[in-house]
């Protein structure tokens, strides 16, 4: 387990923009240096947002549909060519893969997270 990061103040957080958004894409990414996917996220902003997202122990049919909390406005950023603009959160479960996080029932896409 790591330790807690140092303190950040609400408005710290406040400028994050998090939301649920609804995985409506996913292509391979063989240019990427680790195992990705190409994810496009509706988070209901008026277009679809792309994501360079290390989960491929999940298969694409599997994540096709599913709600994901994003993080929207932390810049966009060059992986391998391919422009990764949101992050999608998760969290690594004991055998180290990744577990995408969403809601537990079912959410307006665009909702923000609070």
């Amino acid at each position: 387990m790591s330790p807690l990061k140092p303190p950040a103040t609400y408005d710290d957080f406040a400028r994050l923009d998090i939301r649920v958004g609804k995985v409506v894409d996913i292509q391979p990414f063989p240019r990427a240096r680790n195992p990705s996917y190409k994810v496009g996220v509706d988070v209901g902003a008026d277009r679809i947002m792309w994501s360079s997202a290390q989960i491929t122990n999940y298969e694409p049919a599997a994540l096709l549909g599913s709600l994901v909390v994003c993080v929207c406005n932390l810049g966009a950023k060059n992986i391998a060519g391919f422009t990764s603009e949101l992050l999608i959160l998760g969290a690594k479960d004991a055998g180290g893969s990744v577990i995408v996080l969403g809601p537990r029932s079912e959410v307006a896409i665009g909702e923000p997270v609070f």
